[in-house]
């Protein structure tokens, strides 16, 4: 298990149980990509997950029983099997290749959940758990695109691929009471680990056009390693 993952998964626990012991229930919002891998090594006390809803932060609109491309076929077959069997409850997508439908059926169920609303009108979460792309994609906010400058809307569809999907909106990831970015490791797609990527969000002269990951800058906990923090100027280590 890497030290991102056991770090991620240990700040996942701790924000649980304190959101229990405030308020009864925990509300986690979920990527697809790497952190789903990470969150396997959650410890085996997941007594917490009883009293937690979870929300994606992005899906395609594909079937949920789709293992090659639902995040929540993924998720399941990882760790949120075990975590539904001992009680977490989980916002899922219709499963239809609708994206605009799905995103407005999301919304409806997002306001369902009857969340802490902050002055812009935005959902609270407890906590919002982030991956960033090379490109600087979060959630499925692409570069030079017009849904990462939306600030008006709680789920928005995004039609630049196929199949579509539909994403949470930058404020209303930026609105959670904890953001974290988890980035670690190396990979067939990442061989030299996500450091250029982690540099340009982190301390970049970057736009949210040029590299949408930098508006989460002032808000976010960045969960690196070595690797992925190599790049960066001294002041941020």
């Amino acid at each position: 298990v890497s030290s991102v993952a056991s770090k991620l998964s240990s700040e996942v626990a701790t924000a649980a149980k304190r959101a229990i012991n405030e308020k009864g229930v925990f509300n986690l919002a979920i990527p697809g990509g790497s952190i789903l891998k990470m969150l396997e090594s959650t410890s085996s006390d997941i007594s917490w997950t009883s009293n937690t809803r979870i929300v994606y932060v992005n899906h395609k609109a594909v079937a949920n029983d789709d293992i090659n491309l639902s995040t929540h076929a993924k998720a399941k077959a990882g760790f949120l099997g075990a975590w539904i069997e001992n009680g977490c409850s989980v916002l899922t997508m219709d499963g239809t290749s609708d994206a605009h439908g799905e995103a407005t059926s999301y919304r409806g169920k997002l306001e369902a959940l009857d969340l802490p609303l902050n002055k812009g009108g935005f959902p609270v979460f407890d906590m919002m758990l982030i991956g960033v792309g090379d490109d600087g994609h979060v959630g499925s906010l692409y570069p030079g695109r017009e849904e990462v400058l939306n600030e008006r809307d709680w789920v928005l569809p995004v039609s630049m691929k196929s199949p579509g999907s539909i994403t949470l909106s930058l404020p209303l990831m930026t609105a959670a009471k904890k953001v974290i970015v988890a980035a670690g490791g190396t990979s067939e797609k990442y061989p030299l680990g996500k450091s250029a990527g982690m540099k340009r969000a982190i301390e970049g002269a970057e736009t949210l056009s040029s590299f949408p990951a930098a508006g989460l800058r002032g808000k976010a906990t960045w969960i690196i390693d070595e690797a992925a923090g190599s790049e960066l100027s001294d002041m941020y280590k």
